[in-house]
């Protein structure tokens, strides 16, 4: 694989709480869909809901993959997160150490 499928991915969503988090986490890194995830719990989510201004605390993923692993990871996440729209938003980082990156690019392999 070479080129863009091997471009890494920052990719963040949001889990209502510390459990649905960590299945998320868990399920993206051993399905090699992700090399590591962050659980960031404390986050204050404020957005636009069915009409209404809505507040919640969650817990934000911080999910590191590559390109190749985009459309598996989005279905991943669709399949199996409690909220039926559920955050999925990937940013391209503008550099990558280069162990890290190597390291990414062999644990997102599938």
């Amino acid at each position: 694989m070479t080129g863009e499928a091997q471009e890494p991915l920052v990719v963040f969503s949001t889990a209502p709480d510390p459990d649905a988090a960590e299945r998320l986490a868990l399920g993206l890194v051993e399905a090699r869909l992700a090399a590591c995830v962050n659980l960031l719990p404390g986050a204050t989510s404020i957005y636009a809901w069915e009409g209404r201004i809505e507040r919640a605390a969650e817990v934000l993923l911080v999910i590191k993959t590559t390109q190749a692993r985009w459309e598996a990871l989005q279905a991943h996440l669709a399949a199996h997160h409690p909220y039926s729209v559920p955050e999925c938003v990937a940013l391209r980082p503008a550099g990558v150490e280069a162990r890290y990156l190597a390291w990414l690019r062999t644990e997102c392999a599938p």
